[in-house]
């Protein structure tokens, strides 16, 4: 694939939505084929990277549990970048305003 000119529009899908920060906690997931156990490479507010090998098709729906803050938090999302054998980046899905808070304050984003 070739590399995309430096004037090229990124389709909608492509783009971010949220900045990130580099942040490594435990991710425990399930979806796709199963369950597991992943490391967040970053995360932001509008989603997540996460080092996996387990095989998730863009488009997976996920249900990830974590602990940030010394709180926990349960968000859905889907796959919408995958890195075979690498990871996954994880677009959020309805965050409520308690999580999105809790990682507002822990991203240091307010």
């Amino acid at each position: 694939m070739l590399p995309k000119e430096a004037d090229e529009a990124l389709a909608p899908s492509e783009r971010r939505h949220s900045d990130r920060k580099k942040l490594i906690i435990n991710v425990n997931y399930e979806g796709g084929d199963g369950t597991g156990i992943a490391n967040t490479r970053d995360i932001g507010i509008g989603g997540l990277y996460m080092i996996t090998n387990a095989p998730l098709d863009i488009g997976t729906p996920l249900f990830m549990r974590m602990s940030i803050g010394g709180e926990e938090i349960g968000l859905d999302g889907v796959v919408t970048y995958t890195d075979p054998n690498h990871g996954v980046g994880i677009r959020f899905q309805a965050v409520s305003e308690k999580n999105e808070a809790i990682l507002k304050r822990e991203l240091h984003l307010e």
